[in-house]
Formats: structure tokens, C-alpha cells, sequence
């Protein structure tokens, strides 16, 4: 594979994360070529070790077509391509690759030269990404997430303890850091009620555990609904994509929706507690330490954006059990450090 690889990674955070073990599989089998990867989080990656070549592929149109003519100068012979958007097999059609590796997904199978079906059922997402690579006759060598956190004396970890300690929080104190991720992308049907988050906060709070809730800037409504209710600080619109690993790195324990954040956190091996109502944990539950909460209801998983009902799913899920599992990572991480 003189000519090098391109893969075309997903547009999400989180699948972006989940496709790490078939970048590591890739690299591994071709050390020697050039592989590039191309996708929104694609910074995300650098000095990981998984790709020469990392291009912030936009995601909107006028982005993209930017900057695909940067990509076709690569000169890649194969691209591996991870979505399954007619989108992207154009793009890797454009792109020059002789050998277009993809899912025979959404009327684009003359696109691509290796077509794999999609599998059924559908397995994990990290796995799912792994057929892929399996079927350039490469052998998966792991099947989970792992990221090297930034080095806690980096300049990334001051910044991002010195923007905790911009809330009141005090890494050096000795008391972990719980942190709370609120919203979703996807949908409100993923988002745990405000009520729910601020009984978690008051139960953290009364077990001697510090808090703070992360989340985009659209959060900063419900975050100050927390605050007022809690006085636990927001650094929601402040996490930005850049200083999100350090952050992370940073705490103690983090509770989510089926978000990348999660996905993140247990790569970058910070314990996680994902909160699971419209989606498949069989599908896209954080691999590592983490663990994946449901609150059973016959309509589960129903993958709406939007619940048309009561919402049972998230409402169900108590603040006391979410707590008990963030106590028990926190039981468990202070247990490891002693010994």
C-alpha cells in the first residue's frame, strides 16, 4: 500500500471515538504507508499515534468542497469510509482512491470497488467500524477506545485546572471532581430532567464530592437552573472542543447522556456513568471503565429525538442510582491509588 490510505471518519464526536480501534488496526498492519484521516474531530487525534496525516473535514457543504481538493492532493490509493453517506463515497470517488472500501449502504454501492454488506444484526459501533477494516484482510488488535490523556504537567492540564479553579474548584484539594454533562446533540429525548440532575448534585454535595456541570453554550439555561437550585458551578460553554480532553482528564467521574463526551472520558480512562433511554446501549455503550444505566420501559429503545410520551425512559432513572454508581467508581479509583 505504497501510495497511502485515507479514512473518512465519522462526523460525530463519539463515533469518531469509537472508530479509534480501527485507526489503531490500520496502523498497525501498515506502519510503513502514509495513512491519513479526514473528519470533523480529526484534531482530536493528533499525537495519538494513529494517522501522519490529520485534515478538519467540515461539515457543512461549502467546507467540505474547500477542502476536498486538500485531500485529493494526498494522492491516497485506499479510502476506508467509515459513514455511510452517499456524501462519502463521492468525496473518496473525487478524492482519486482507486479503492474505495465502505458499506453497501444508501444507493451507493457503484461508488465503492469493496463492498461490505452491512452486518445483521447490527453489533456494536466500534465493531461495526472493525468489519470494515477486517475486510481489507486486517485483524482487529483491540476492540476498545483508548486515547493518552494529556500529561498532567502539559500545558493543556494547567489550563484546564486553572479553568476549574476558575468555578471554585480545587484539583489539588484532594476532593474528586464529578462532572456533568447535560445535553445532547441528538435530541431532548436523551437529556436527563433538570430535577434529576439537581437531586444528583445535592446528593454529591452532602457525600463530601465536588461537582461541576459541563455542556455546550445552548445548556446555559438549564446549567443556571442547577446553580441557583445547587451552587454547584457551570463551566458549560467554556468546555470547548480544544480543552475538553484536559478537562476530563481532570475528574473524578463523569455522568452523561449517550454523548461523545462519555465516549471521550472512558477512552481517556476517566470512569464514566452513561444514562441510556432512546438509544441501544448494545449499540453504542462507552467501552473501558464506564458503565451503561437504563431505566426498563417497553418502548426502549425507540431512537426518537423527541419523546412523544412521558419521557419514562430518562425520568425513570433515579439520582440515588446514578449516585451509587459514581460513589462505587470513586470507592474504586481512591482503592487503586492507596494500594
Amino acid at each position: 500500500m505504497s501510495q497511502g490510505l485515507i479514512v473518512r471518519l465519522p462526523n460525530w464526536l463519539g463515533d469518531t471515538v469509537m472508530a479509534v480501534p480501527a485507526l489503531r488496526s490500520l496502523r498497525a498492519a501498515f506502519p510503513g504507508d502514509r495513512l491519513a484521516v479526514a473528519g470533523p474531530w480529526a484534531p482530536l487525534l493528533a499525537g495519538q499515534g494513529l494517522a501522519d496525516v490529520l485534515v478538519a473535514y467540515p461539515r457543512s457543504w461549502t467546507g467540505r468542497l474547500r477542502t476536498a481538493d486538500r485531500v485529493r492532493d494526498l494522492g491516497a490509493e485506499v479510502a476506508v469510509l467509515l459513514p455511510n453517506s452517499l456524501e462519502a463515497a463521492l468525496a473518496a470517488r473525487y478524492w482519486g482512491a482507486r479503492r474505495r472500501v465502505g458499506f453497501a449502504s444508501d444507493g451507493r454501492s457503484w461508488l465503492l470497488t469493496d463492498r461490505v454488506p452491512i452486518p445483521e444484526p447490527r453489533p456494536h459501533q466500534v465493531d461495526e467500524y472493525l468489519a470494515l477494516v477486517e475486510a481489507l484482510g486486517i485483524e482487529a488488535i483491540s476492540r476498545e477506545p483508548r486515547l493518552v490523556p494529556p500529561t498532567p504537567e502539559g500545558p493543556e492540564r494547567v489550563a484546564a485546572r486553572a479553568l476549574l479553579a476558575s468555578v471554585g474548584l480545587d484539583t489539588e484539594a484532594g476532593r474528586p471532581i464529578v462532572g456533568i454533562h447535560l445535553g445532547a446533540q441528538f435530541g431532548p429525548a436523551k437529556v436527563w430532567p433538570p430535577e434529576r440532575v439537581i437531586e444528583l448534585c445535592r446528593a454529591l454535595l452532602d457525600s463530601g464530592t465536588a461537582a461541576v456541570v459541563l455542556g455546550p453554550p445552548q445548556d446555559s439555561p438549564l446549567a443556571e437552573r442547577v446553580r441557583v437550585a445547587t451552587d454547584v458551578p457551570s463551566l458549560v460553554g467554556r468546555d470547548r472542543p480544544e480543552t475538553l480532553p484536559a478537562l476530563l482528564a481532570e475528574l473524578g467521574t463523569v455522568v452523561s447522556g449517550d454523548t461523545g463526551v462519555a465516549h471521550l472520558a472512558a477512552a481517556l480512562g476517566t470512569p464514566v456513568v452513561t444514562l441510556f433511554g432512546p438509544t441501544d446501549p448494545a449499540r453504542s455503550a462507552p467501552r473501558g471503565t464506564a458503565v451503561a444505566l437504563r431505566h426498563p420501559v417497553p418502548c426502549a429503545p425507540c431512537f426518537y429525538r423527541t419523546c412523544p410520551i412521558e419521557h419514562q425512559c430518562m425520568v425513570g432513572m433515579t439520582a440515588g442510582r446514578v449516585h451509587d454508581q459514581v460513589r462505587g467508581f470513586l470507592l474504586s479509583t481512591a482503592t487503586a491509588r492507596s494500594g
